[in-house]
């Protein structure tokens, strides 16, 4: 009885593979393939531009821009004792805003590293903008803030009686005092992050120099790179964004996204090009795009770098994908006809944004890569009736991984990780991508990042894989990983057993990287308990 209900379903599949399995899975395959060959074009465009114009022609943006060192600028700072402005006109107004939202963990070493800054005195204003909805970090905040004060630093302490528009709100709320519209020039960090203190010296010229730049994006450094094998892959991804995607947006069209953080504005950049919206989850972004389109340029200068966290648990690095893929799809929807209608840039420039900056990197890449390699690869071994050929299969996702691998040395051994921890992730991508482009329910949900702070470095020695207590298992089980699981080991076992593709050991690791992710065995314990 058994072996004929196995044969009944057998033949069953091989109707049903016949009828409409084998064209619909030929028509994803070449779809794929031909989302795999944009991917590529346009890795290949950036990684040449980055790597050869940048690095080998040291094309550095001292060379492209005017820079020199501020007249009169101190050589250090006590803030105990500041210098004073040897020539008001020579130091610009200068306004460094910190959004923060319960940054217990964090507070401190940002409004330290900032109140730290070389810059003279009466030329600088720090502002915080607490949107905390806890009273005790709120006071914990303020008292900081008092204690900076007493030091003879010009610092305010800014809050909201709600947090509407979340960070987007409370970096336009505190443009609208007067003192910040006085100001020239506006840096912003987030919590997590420490400036050194010669940064605003080192960034400051560009902008004081060339009047058509409106903004210097900095590069950002990781104090907990080597807490997990999380945050290891983490920082290959974000290495990978500033060294190729910032520095050729930067060199060739004089545009990239900004990162939200790490960055210096001129304050009537932000005025013409409508100040900060709080229509998507990406607002940094929203805010670059409408200055690209006001003919403003920006520069991304990679030899300044500030140090910041990374989120050490799956949880927390979910949470902060979602915001920014699904923000950046929903901009898309919300911006593509006015940049198609805007007349004050070039039909370059316009086919750069919707093409490159935004089709291809914001809503084809995420997903193509869960389809292809989650989907459509493990049910064509099941599919004997559909065969992908060889340079789509292995030439193109070689070439990807190779041109990464370049630009991250010293993470060869990790890419084999890397492409799993990614492959999984595309499936959460995907779904952000397209919950941003439909605008459905979820489009504007805001988790803030879960930050450790001084946590990191008291203990670095967390395993790769960390078991977890078993009040915490429940919590930490994601059944979509669990359940794409089951469907990649069904379709590796098939192959196995049945098929000629030889796909199974592939398909098997896959399977074992989203068990892993699916029982929570990756990253670290939840940092704030």
């Amino acid at each position: 009885m058994a072996a004929l209900g196995a044969d009944a379903v057998a033949t069953a599949w091989v109707a049903l593979r016949a009828r409409g399995v084998a064209p619909a899975l030929r028509a994803a395959v070449w779809a794929c393939l031909l989302m795999s060959a944009m991917l590529l074009v346009e890795a290949a465009c950036m990684s040449l531009v980055s790597l050869v114009a940048v690095r080998l022609m040291r094309w550095r943006p001292e060379r492209r821009y005017k820079w020199e060192p501020m007249a009169g600028a101190p050589a250090g700072r006590d803030v105990e004792d500041p210098p004073a402005s040897p020539d008001g006109c020579d130091f610009p107004r200068v306004l460094v805003q910190i959004p923060m939202y319960n940054e217990k963990e964090v507070y401190k070493l940002s409004i330290g590293a900032v109140c730290a800054l070389t810059w003279p005195p009466d030329r600088i204003i720090i502002q915080v903008l607490d949107d905390s909805t806890d009273p005790i970090i709120k006071e914990l905040v303020e008292l900081e803030c008092q204690d900076w004060a007493s030091k003879k630093i010009d610092i305010k302490y800014e809050v909201r009686n709600n947090r509407k528009g979340y960070k987007a709100g409370a970096l336009k709320k505190g443009m609208e005092h007067a003192y910040a519209q006085q100001c020239d020039f506006v840096a912003i960090f987030d919590a997590d992050f420490q400036p050194e203190s010669d940064f605003l010296l080192k960034t400051i010229p560009f902008l004081v120099h060339n009047p058509e730049i409106a903004l210097v994006q900095t590069r950002w450094e990781f104090v907990n790179y080597d807490v997990c094998l999380m945050t290891r892959i983490q920082k290959m991804s974000l290495d990978y964004h500033f060294k190729v995607e910032q520095e050729s947006g930067s060199f060739m069209h004089a545009f990239f996204g900004f990162n939200g953080t790490a960055g210096v504005w001129r304050v009537s950049a932000i005025n013409e090009s409508g100040g900060w919206k709080d229509r998507t989850t990406v607002e940094d972004m929203d805010l670059a795009v409408r200055a690209g389109l006001k003919g403003w340029e920006f520069l991304y200068v990679g030899d300044i770098r500030v140090k910041s966290e990374l989120p050490s648990t799956f949880k927390a690095y979910r949470h902060q994908q979602h915001r920014w893929t699904c923000g950046a799809a929903n901009l898309f929807r919300k911006m593509g006809w006015e940049i198609v209608t805007n007349k004050g840039v070039s039909i370059w420039k316009k086919y750069h944004l919707l093409y490159s900056f935004f089709f291809v990197r914001r809503v084809i890449a995420p997903i193509m890569t869960f389809l292809f390699y989650c989907v459509v690869i493990p049910l064509s071994a099941m599919v004997p009736e559909v065969s992908i050929p060889v340079w789509g299969l292995v030439y193109i996702p070689t070439a990807i991984t190779i041109m990464n691998a370049i630009r991250n040395p010293r993470s060869l051994h990790l890419m084999p990780f890397w492409i799993l921890f990614e492959n999984v992730m595309s499936m959460h991508r995907m779904r952000a991508a397209l919950t941003g482009l439909f605008e459905t329910a979820h489009a504007n949900d805001w988790v803030v990042t879960e930050k450790v702070g001084d946590v990191v470095n008291d203990d670095l020695n967390v395993p790769f894989l960390e078991p977890l207590k078993p009040t915490e298992r429940v919590e930490r089980i994601y059944i979509a990983e669990l359940l794409l699981a089951l469907y990649l080991l069904i379709c590796a076992s098939y192959d196995l057993a049945f098929g000629s593709q030889t796909y199974y050991m592939y398909i098997y690791l896959q399977a074992f990287a989203f068990i892993v992710l699916g029982f929570g065995f990756v990253g670290t314990k939840t940092p704030c308990s």
